[in-house]
């Protein structure tokens, strides 16, 4: 089991920055692939970037590519997300999420193996 809880939510006005960050504790969040989901009031929860368990390979969504950046630290067991630029179209509950196996970058929702309960970000225009 891996246990995720997310922070660093808020409001901020467009333009403006946040970073987020997801903790992980239990067994083996070094060996998986981490994922950032967000999710609009009304909208499907949308894939937003993801980093192997090495951080050698991103990806990112094309909404968010040159303005979002993901890291991890293997040694606090942490996961971020560097949000800059920030548009309104922007707001929504941010998950991360963890997957075990082959890391592929871009992945379903459905493919998750565990999800954190989320952190809502605003961005006020």
């Amino acid at each position: 089991q891996v246990q995720l809880v997310e922070s660093g939510g808020g409001l901020v006005q467009a333009g403006g920055s946040l970073r987020l960050s997801c903790a992980a504790s239990g067994r083996a969040f070094n060996s998986r692939g981490m994922y950032w989901f967000r999710q609009a009031p009304g909208k499907e929860r949308e894939f937003v970037a993801s980093i192997s368990w090495n951080a050698g390979r991103t990806y990112y969504a094309e909404s968010v590519k040159g303005r979002f950046t993901i890291s991890r630290d293997n040694g606090k067991n942490t996961l971020y997300l560097q949000m800059n630029s920030l548009k309104p179209e922007d707001t929504a509950v941010y998950y991360c999420a963890a997957k075990g196996g082959a890391y592929y970058g871009l992945e379903a929702r459905d493919n998750m193996d565990f999800w954190g309960k989320g952190t809502l970000v605003t961005v006020s225009s």
